[in-house]
């Protein structure tokens, strides 16, 4: 017995829904369920069809229902739009401020939102990638680049709130400056390039102003490093304030949380052994400084 949690989805790295089907969806907090349902019975009252106020608000048909079934926040110049549409009262645009993500899980693919939540409470969080810069480290160039080489493709407006979603995610980095965040990446993945040179100095900007505070250490295994212990895959570690660790691995079409204690201590020892092999702090950001240069 593993105690490991399987649970499949459509995805792409870090846990971000890239099919988008609404039975993958979480359940909607109130006030965004609440606040669609409002918005759609103005619209209807008004007498414009859905695909009609998508045109006139600039936002796709798929979008507009989104928002009016409470799968999707409202963006600012959506409630403007709408504002000016629906009579202009003040009602949308005033109850747009009390609308809440709910569990914060939109966007997110369903084998990973059990870990999301985990994330946000953990007081350690540890990253080894070998295929793609973490999410919480991506630019928003780099961001999207992987979100478009997605299969299935997804709908812009499913694009832009994937994007949202993760750049979100980084906030934590900054918001809890005493929570310790290790984050271990192969070289590899820093010279695989995409986009144009600008894209690349971006990505590598953005991962250098993140790994900059105290609480943030980044080092990469450089090429000339050999075979080492982490080489079954990604992995991610964390412990909750209880003390309990756990882990995750993600891979095709599916994600495992991983409970058994047996095998979260074996994780972390990998995890410690890589350590030992990675370049330091200091060394890993001169490294990618380097790697900018090369531009």
């Amino acid at each position: 017995m593993t105690g490991g949690i399987d649970i499949m989805a459509e995805g792409c790295g870090d846990g971000e829904a890239a099919g988008g089907e609404p039975d993958r969806e979480p359940d909607p907090s109130d006030s965004l369920r609440t606040w669609g349902a409002v918005q759609q019975a103005l619209r209807e009252h008004a007498g414009y069809s859905r695909a009609e106020f998508a045109g006139l608000v600039r936002f796709s048909k798929h979008t507009v229902e989104s928002v009016e079934l409470g799968r999707r926040m409202p963006d600012e110049s959506y409630v403007v739009r709408s504002e000016e549409l629906l009579g202009n009262t003040g009602a949308l645009r005033k109850s747009s401020k009390y609308v809440t993500r709910g569990r914060g899980d939109v966007g997110l693919a369903a084998w990973f939102r059990q870990w999301a939540r985990l994330e946000r409470v953990a007081v350690s969080l540890c990253t080894y990638e070998c295929r793609l810069v973490p999410g919480l480290l991506q630019s928003e160039g780099y961001a999207r680049a992987v979100f478009e080489g997605t299969v299935p493709v997804a709908p812009d407006d499913q694009l832009d709130e994937f994007m949202a979603r993760r750049m979100e995610r980084q906030r934590m980095l900054f918001e809890r400056p005493t929570t310790p965040f290790s984050f271990i990446v192969e070289e590899h993945v820093f010279r695989r390039r995409f986009g144009d040179a600008e894209l690349m100095r971006e990505l590598f900007d953005h991962v250098l102003e993140l790994s900059a505070p105290r609480n943030v250490t980044l080092q990469i295994v450089p090429l000339e490093a050999g075979l080492h212990a982490c080489l079954d895959g990604p992995l991610q570690l964390l412990e909750t304030p209880k003390g309990q660790r756990l882990a995750y691995s993600e891979g095709q079409q599916n994600g495992r949380l991983i409970s058994d204690p047996k095998e979260v201590s074996l994780l972390y020892q990998r995890y410690d052994t890589l350590r030992s092999q990675a370049l330091n702090a200091k060394d890993s950001r001169g490294l990618l400084e380097r790697l900018r240069g090369e531009l």
